[in-house]
């Protein structure tokens, strides 16, 4: 039974990541041994510190941290995430398993029309009629292509060779693990936001993993994110 969905999932699994991480990461320029100290203080009282560093782009010390994420997208989404090469990656293989029958359609509010030209194109929402185009030939052509690959499983092809017919629409799933340097850097590529100093367009679905990945960190490190969102949403 082949199975549609149209949002994506996040789940963080495992992190060491806090504002205090930054704090005496940027003091031993200064403290040398002890800005250990600064592991048990209140980062709130440093506020300033962590705004100064990321105004004026002094990087490194949000680098000492680390976020472990659980992410269930479409495909196409993973291979724009992998452009990212300062992360770390882990993802199902379609050699050792079979793959699940979970394909992406676009919900109602994903825009389907695309207007202007590359550089220049804005998206705009689609008909009725054509979210209706939209969800039906995708699940026709899914139901097809499932089929066809459990025809050859079932023929003894190995999983391997099988998999080949099967479109990027489907859903794929892996551990993603980065810094706040990296996951800032990310944000400021694939998300959209007013407070951008610099705008950015990514693809919906990919923002979609974006948005719920910035709101598990905002929560483990609120004076970074805050500082990143007053200093334009530009990684340092």
């Amino acid at each position: 039974m082949v199975k549609i969905q149209s949002d994506v999932t996040v789940e963080l699994v495992k992190h060491s990541a806090s504002d205090s991480d930054v704090l005496w990461a940027a003091r031993v320029s200064t403290a040398g041994e002890q800005s250990l100290e600064e592991v048990h203080k209140d980062p709130q009282r440093s506020k300033g510190l962590i705004n100064f560093l990321m105004r004026d782009r002094h990087g490194s010390p949000f680098e000492h941290n680390s976020m472990t994420f659980f992410i269930s997208a479409p495909i196409f989404v993973f291979r724009e995430f992998h452009r990212h090469r300062v992360w770390s990656y882990n993802e199902e293989s379609g050699r050792y398993r079979e793959l699940q029958p979970v394909f992406y359609v676009p919900g109602k509010d994903r825009k389907l029309v695309q207007e202007g030209r590359p550089g220049k194109y804005v998206f705009a929402d689609g008909t009725d009629e054509q979210h209706a185009l939209v969800e039906r030939v995708m699940e026709a052509s899914y139901r097809q292509s499932y089929a066809a690959y459990q025809e050859m499983l079932e023929a003894g092809i190995a999983r391997e060779v099988a998999r080949a017919v099967l479109p990027v629409g489907l859903f794929s799933s892996m551990y993603a693990t980065c810094n706040a340097r990296a996951l800032m850097h990310f944000l400021s590529l694939r998300t959209k936001d007013d407070r951008a100093a610099v705008p950015s367009f990514p693809q919906r679905e990919i923002e979609m993993v974006a948005e719920k990945m910035e709101a598990l960190w905002a929560e483990l490190m609120p004076l970074t994110h805050e500082a990143f969102n007053g200093n334009g949403r530009v990684a340092p």
